[in-house]
Order: structure tokens, then sequence, then C-alpha cells
């Protein structure tokens, strides 16, 4: 009962993730507060309205790199905007380019262990620090689909309720087929394999009525 009267008490799920990434931000501020500037991030995924959202676009001590598979076209001074695969930058950058990897509910999105591990394989490579979040794979809420359990569930459930329904942050999906590579686009993590991929990281767990929401992996920051 709890659990739905959060997220009743919570029906905008853009405002909610609002509120839990500024949480979660104040933590990673909390980590480069001491480092020197300019400080060089790279984010894996990122854009520049979250930079916005998080008010540090515009900061000119930072200088934030946003990679993506597709092309954006940043207006913010501080802020380049590059297309590349975060599975592989080794064309574009040499190892520790940046001072901080940041990257923010994106791996999951790598659907499978091998594609996930370059990722993290390659995250280490372009800096000393890294900060990943991830949602956790045992919180009952899906965070994408927005229906309690869908991680759980066998694939032709999942394709069934996405032929059906608009769910979450997802439109209704046309046919089996693209049900399937919907369902099959996003890949949890649990705790031991976040861990797996990042050896030696330092976990935090972001909790909502007692319940760990997400996982965020952490290392470099000792140095």
């Amino acid at each position: 009962m709890g659990l739905l009267r959060y997220i009743s008490d919570n029906r905008n799920p853009k405002s909610l993730a609002v509120r839990l990434r500024r949480r979660r931000f104040a933590f990673f501020e909390s980590l480069i507060a001491g480092l020197a500037r300019p400080l060089r991030i790279i984010d894996i995924g990122g854009t520049e309205q979250f930079w916005q959202q998080m008010g540090l676009a515009g900061d000119d001590s930072l200088e934030l790199t946003l990679v993506n598979l597709g092309p954006c076209d940043a207006q913010t001074a501080n802020i380049t905007c590059v297309v590349g695969d975060g599975r592989d930058l080794s064309a574009q950058y040499e190892d520790n380019s940046f001072d901080v990897v940041f990257s923010n509910s994106v791996i999951e999105h790598v659907p499978s262990d091998d594609e996930q591990q370059r990722m993290a394989t390659e995250m280490r490579r372009l800096a000393p620090r890294y900060f990943v979040q991830t949602p956790n794979y045992y919180f009952p809420l899906e965070p994408h689909f927005l229906v309690p359990g869908f991680q759980w569930m066998p694939e032709r459930l999942q394709a069934l309720l996405l032929m059906r329904f608009s769910l979450g942050w997802v439109e209704k999906q046309a046919d089996r087929e693209s049900a399937l590579r919907t369902a099959r686009s996003v890949k949890l993590l649990r705790e031991s394999e976040l861990r797996a991929l990042f050896p030696g990281c330092k976990i935090e767990r972001e909790r909502i009525l007692g319940l760990t929401k997400s996982l965020v992996a952490y290392g470099g920051w000792d140095t």
C-alpha cells in the first residue's frame, strides 16, 4: 500500500524523475566539489536539458561533453555535443581524456551482457573517476514502462501488454515484432551485476519507502 500511495501522490512521472535526479545530483556535486577546475566531464547518453535542470549548464568551471548516437545542437557555451557510441570511443578519445565520466539511466538500454561490459570498460578507460546510475532490477515498479513487475514477466506477456497499451514512457506497439524489440531494449541490472561491471566500485543506493529504486556505481574519487 505504501508504494501505491507514493505512486498516487506523484502522478506526474516527469516531475518525480526530476526530483529524484536532483537528489542524486546533490551527491554527485559533493563528490566533484574539491576537484580542480576547469573540470572535464564526459556524459555518456546525456542531454543539455538534464544539465540545465541540475543548474550546471553555463558554469564555465566545467567543460561538459555529451556523447549520443545521434546529433544534438547544444546552446550552452560550456557544453559540447559529440556523435559517438559509448561502447567504443577509442577513435575519438585517448585514455583519461576527461576527469570524470558521468552516466544517468543509460547502461540499462544496452541490452546484452557483453555490450554492457564493453560500455563499462570504456567508461573506466575515459577518466580516472566515474559516476554511473541505473535503475535497480529488484525495485517493484519498472521505471520505463511503469508497470509493477514488468521486468519479471515472460517476454510473451510483456509483448502482449505493449501491443494493447501505451505503458509509461512507451507508446503502444503495432505488432509483436516491434513489441518484443521494445521489451528487449531494456536490461535492468542487479547490484551484483553492476559491481561486476565496475570492479572495486562503491555503491550508493537510492531508496524510496525503504526500497532501493536506483543504484549508483562510483569509483576513483579517493585518488
